[in-house]
């Protein structure tokens, strides 16, 4: 294939496909199109494919396979009907469409996963952010966010920019924004967990009072249930755990069983850790 000249197209096979795939897109997407000579539709689609990843200039990466002379990892692939378009980000398939779609079809199909300049922007008021230019960062993501209010990406990230500035009301304007697919997202409902957190401290206690109410009346599940709020702000998420364990061991009817819920929102916030693990199998074993 003449297209194979192109530095963001590559031929992989067998023996590059970890490295020129699943290692790549922790850098870039990689877009891998399961090909063969003898299909037709291939030979529709890849010639768009190949001319949108020229466009792109490195935005994504195309890598064609050749399932002919690649067969064991066609099979490996589960590759039952060509064309085959799968894109990889972070190692694993995000995304993926079989058949030779039209050139407008195949950009709907990468838009959500490329860069763009606004995606560049909110990076940037993330570092600020992170240095400790919270004002300067939610400055640059609101400017990425009116120059491009269709990257749901950015309306997201604005958002929690909004949260850690005290912003609540407009935080959650943002999050209402976004289109009723997009709020399902992992990462919108990561920001709408916080969200309620949030809310939840802004009208209690501060934390340092809290605890000492919590040292005087321990069975206090409004006190209790506000530190920990305050606690997942704060990042101290195995605190929070306690705390919110705590309220479901002893009153599991607080708050419509607002203790349980909470500790779900915690574990996807914490993620992977030791910590998770144990509350998660101690709260299994209460539930059943």
């Amino acid at each position: 294939m003449a297209s194979m000249q192109s530095p963001h197209i590559i031929e992989v096979t067998a023996q590059n496909f970890a490295s020129d795939v699943l290692e790549r897109s922790a850098e870039v997407p990689v877009l891998v199109d399961f090909w063969a000579d003898w299909c037709n539709p291939c030979k529709m689609l890849t010639p768009v494919l190949a001319q949108l990843a020229e466009e792109s200039a490195g935005s994504f990466v195309l890598a064609t396979v050749n399932t002919e002379e690649q067969q064991e990892l066609a099979m490996q692939h589960g590759i039952r009907s060509l064309p085959t378009v799968r894109l990889f980000r972070n190692g694993a398939v995000v995304d993926e469409f079989m058949g030779a779609l039209p050139e407008a079809q195949v950009r709907a199909f990468l838009n959500p996963h490329l860069e763009r300049r606004s995606d560049r922007l909110l990076a940037d008021a993330l570092a600020q952010a992170a240095a400790g230019a919270l004002d300067a960062a939610v400055t640059q993501a609101a400017a990425a966010h009116h120059e491009d209010p269709d990257n749901h990406r950015v309306t997201i990230g604005y958002a929690e920019l909004l949260l850690q500035a005290g912003r609540i009301d407009d935080a959650q304007n943002m999050l209402q924004r976004l289109p009723a697919n997009e709020q399902e997202s992992e990462a919108a409902k990561r920001v709408a967990a916080i969200l309620s957190f949030a809310r939840v401290a802004a009208d209690a206690a501060s934390l340092s009072d809290l605890e000492r109410t919590l040292t005087e009346e321990p069975d206090n599940s409004d006190a209790r249930y506000a530190a920990a709020a305050h606690q997942v702000l704060n990042g101290d998420y195995e605190q929070a755990m306690q705390h919110l364990f705590d309220i479901f061991q002893r009153d599991r009817q607080y708050g419509d069983d607002a203790a349980r819920k909470a500790l779900v929102s915690v574990f996807q916030l914490a993620g992977d850790s030791a910590a998770v693990t144990d509350y998660r199998r101690r709260m299994f074993a209460l539930l059943h």
